[in-house]
């Protein structure tokens, strides 16, 4: 009976650990969760250090004792931030999976484009946190919460200013009617909203997620937009959808509509965003992400704007976590050692 080495990466319980072990006797678990700390906060950017590794973590070991462990793995279970240089010092690595659910994650390391079968998340993120938090974001300018905060700096109350809006009837358009866009689709339709959105490619005649009216492809998004109050960005960050959501798509929102974004900050133009919210375009904007958050702070221009509301890639978070990454790891190890096709690969082409 062959053994299967399997090295882990990533700051994992001793709970799943054990479910991976538990996988097969061939499995060979490795634990190596926090050994690369180190090597991250030298080689990322001090801003993502700072946000995503414990503070005063420098890592376990000595770089050749991190270099045998990479090369005696055949597989890998990380994370992000992840070691840039990894597939030069696993040259026996055949199979690489990462927690999150974001292919784009990737794309600073020598994973990308290479030789090694890379899976991910998908789909088993926290996605429900996620739609809450899109559906938060919709009630706080449909609301006018915005306003509140406006007002407690000046001390004094503009009622007139509030204008709040009534959700039954509006229109949300969901661009990625994925994992995560289901979620917000079914929420905003328990609220009563009429629920659109787009995939990359919709799957003639498959049933309609829950909550939706129409699910189309990328050639109507314009129409949709035109058609929308509210537009929430789910979809996958490729270079496909890089900019997608440009002055032109700004421009062919509803005015007054609100703009919400928990996918990747590359996937809108920030600068014609503060070029829409200045022609009064805009009802507000919603941002949990923003493009290079792993390296600074928000575009000053859109943080200080009231009408702007940006938090700091939260929207997965909450008090009971459930996140899918270890159930998927251990389905995809058992495809694995039985030879059967893996879930959630990663095609470079595509981008996810």
């Amino acid at each position: 009976m062959r053994r299967l080495d399997v090295l882990n990466i990533q700051r994992v319980s001793a709970v799943d650990r054990a479910r991976i072990a538990a996988v097969d006797p061939v499995v060979r678990l490795t634990d190596a969760g926090g050994w690369f700390d180190g090597e991250i906060r030298e080689t990322w950017p001090a801003y993502a250090a700072s946000r995503y590794l414990a503070p005063g973590a420098t890592g376990t070991g000595t770089r050749d004792e991190r270099d045998r462990l990479l090369a005696g793995a055949e597989v890998i279970l990380g994370g992000w931030p992840f070691p840039l240089d990894l597939r030069a010092r696993a040259p026996g690595l055949k199979w690489f999976h990462q927690r999150p659910a974001g292919a784009s994650n990737l794309r600073l390391g020598d994973l990308w484009g290479s030789d090694v079968v890379v899976t991910t998340s998908r789909g088993a993120g926290n996605t429900l946190a996620m739609a809450e938090y899109a559906i938060a974001g919709i009630l706080h300018f449909a609301k006018g919460l915005d306003r509140a905060v406006a007002d407690r700096a000046v001390g004094v109350f503009d009622h007139r200013a509030y204008r709040p809006l009534l959700l039954e009837g509006k229109t949300v358009c969901v661009v990625g009617a994925g994992g995560i866009g289901r979620d917000v689709g079914r929420l905003a339709a328990a609220l009563g909203m009429r629920v659109i959105g787009t995939r990359r490619r919709p799957e003639p005649g498959a049933a309609l997620p829950t909550g939706f009216s129409v699910v189309g492809g990328t050639g109507d998004l314009e129409r949709f937009l035109a058609e929308s109050d509210f537009v929430v960005i789910c979809c996958q960050w490729t270079p496909e959808t890089t900019g997608l959501i440009n002055a032109d798509r700004l421009a062919a929102m509803t005015p007054g509509s609100v703009l919400v974004n928990v996918a990747r900050g590359e996937i809108v133009d920030e600068a014609a965003v503060a070029d829409s919210l200045a022609a009064g375009r805009l009802r507000g904007v919603v941002l949990d992400v923003y493009n290079g958050e792993f390296e600074r702070l928000p575009p000053e221009v859109l943080w200080r704007d009231p009408r702007v509301l940006i938090t700091p890639h939260i929207s997965g978070a909450s008090d009971e976590s459930r996140h899918g990454a270890i159930e998927i790891f251990c389905e995809n190890l058992r495809a694995w050692i039985d030879g059967a096709p893996l879930r959630n690969v990663i095609d470079w082409d595509r981008g996810y």
